[in-house]
């Protein structure tokens, strides 16, 4: 059975959320000509499990045969004996109309479908099968008519009770963890070319705790007119800063290091007698004590992307203390730390996933409550608590990753990553894997 649906791979695929006002999106979704092609293939085998299951109503009429005269005949689950229907060259033609609920979700149903059957062969057997095969091409006419209706109100109830459910898998919003969750609504009705559909979503991090507004716009993201892999991502620099605002509000951008977090192996403890060959006068202070080092981001810390890569310029407090016997804490002094984090961007199973490197780091002296001492010879230090101890925790985060907006059994193989002025490109091939419709 050939079929032509290009209405319903659309919608499979389409990634169609509630339409809300135009702006520039933080996330753009591309499904090329060939998702497209997949997701058709997807929906014929669907819809033709359906009509494999079609029962016909009973059916009745009148003909004249030459020398017999008028006929009339009545089909219907009474009958004894049984036929063969042959039905050839089925065209289908439907139109989707694409909306949203209150809460934000997909709502799909159909518009208009109209259904050609080019020829309809009926072959009858049994005791009267004799009989019926005179009159064949009467009935033959009959049945076209009834499967072409039929087969346009199985495809409205397939619509309504198979694609619709399945739409709903998509995340609007996606929950990343106790603290951030991502937006992913629609914010200009999808856009059609002759090569692929684009939908714009907001993309947009916020926190859970207290959604708020990002303090910055979105820049506009136009895709590059790639159409190797079914379906393209693309994530704007606007879409992982909000991530970045997101965290800072929820203020999980702050860390503690103690001398128990010092790995194996590592010839030093975090003390007052190891920082008093940095410091002098701690030794005097406070002598032979624990210290603790509480590192936070006095402002959200911005990510650039570019040709080369994306580049993480973030600026942190590094607050000492001494942990005294009582268990309180006396402030020591407060560094300015500064340098380069760059990003490797990968996917896996359907999240985009991460890790960080540190590159050169400037410290500076912001506050001391144990007198003046040179910044420099800290350097080495800082490097080996950023990179032995503060890295391996955020990439170990960094590693569970953030989902992409994908609706429910959808793999992605043969992952494309590629670094552009102001956003990332991730291309993939889909791989839709069916468990029963009904």
């Amino acid at each position: 059975m050939g079929a032509r649906c290009p209405a319903v791979a659309c919608g499979a695929l389409a990634l169609c959320l509630a339409l809300a006002a135009s702006t520039n999106p933080g996330f753009v979704v591309r499904i090329t000509q060939a998702g497209l092609d997949y997701a058709h293939q997807q929906g014929i085998a669907v819809l033709e499990k359906e009509l494999a299951q079609l029962k016909l109503q009973d059916i009745s009429g009148d003909f004249r045969i030459r020398h017999v005269g008028k006929v009339h005949y009545e089909l219907s689950s009474r009958d004894h004996g049984s036929f063969d229907l042959k039905v050839e060259n089925v065209y289908i033609k439907i139109s989707l109309k694409l909306g949203s609920d209150a809460s934000g979700k997909p709502t799909i149903d159909t518009s208009d479908c109209s259904t050609r059957i080019s020829q309809v062969r009926v072959r009858f057997s049994g005791k009267f099968g004799w009989l019926y095969n005179l009159f064949h091409s009467a009935i033959e006419s009959t049945f076209r008519k009834v499967l072409e209706s039929k087969v346009c109100e199985t495809v409205a109830n397939s619509v309504r009770s198979d694609l619709q459910p399945y739409l709903r898998t998509l995340p609007v919003t996606a929950r990343i963890d106790a603290m951030a969750g991502i937006d992913y609504s629609l914010v200009a009705p999808p856009a059609a070319t002759a090569q692929s559909l684009d939908v714009d979503l907001k993309g947009e991090f916020f926190s859970l705790a207290h959604r708020s507004a990002a303090p910055f716009p979105p820049l506009p993201l136009a895709l590059p007119p790639d159409h190797d892999r079914m379906v393209y991502f693309g994530a704007s620099s606007y879409f992982f800063n909000t991530a970045s605002f997101a965290y800072h509000a929820a203020g999980a951008l702050v860390f503690e290091i103690t001398d128990a977090m010092i790995p194996k192996g590592v010839d030093f403890h975090l003390n007052t007698s190891t920082f008093s060959a940095f410091v002098p006068q701690l030794e005097k202070m406070y002598p032979d004590m624990l210290m603790k080092l509480r590192l936070s981001a006095p402002s959200a810390p911005f990510l650039n992307i570019g040709p080369g890569g994306l580049l993480l310029r973030p600026v942190v407090d590094v607050q000492a203390y001494a942990i005294l016997p009582n268990s309180s804490l006396a402030p020591l002094f407060l560094l300015g730390l500064t340098g380069n984090v760059s990003a490797v961007i990968d996917v896996k199973s359907g999240h985009v996933v991460g890790s960080l490197k540190v590159g050169r780091m400037k410290l500076s002296l912001k506050q001391s409550d144990v007198g003046t001492f040179q910044v420099r010879t800290l350097q080495s230090i800082m490097n080996i608590f950023a990179s032995s101890i503060l890295l391996p925790r955020l990439n170990a985060r960094l590693d569970q990753g953030f989902p992409l907006p994908l609706p429910d059994r959808i793999q992605l193989s043969k992952i494309l990553v590629q670094f552009h002025q102001n956003f990332l490109l991730l291309g993939a091939d889909v791989h839709y894997q069916p468990r029963g419709w009904r």
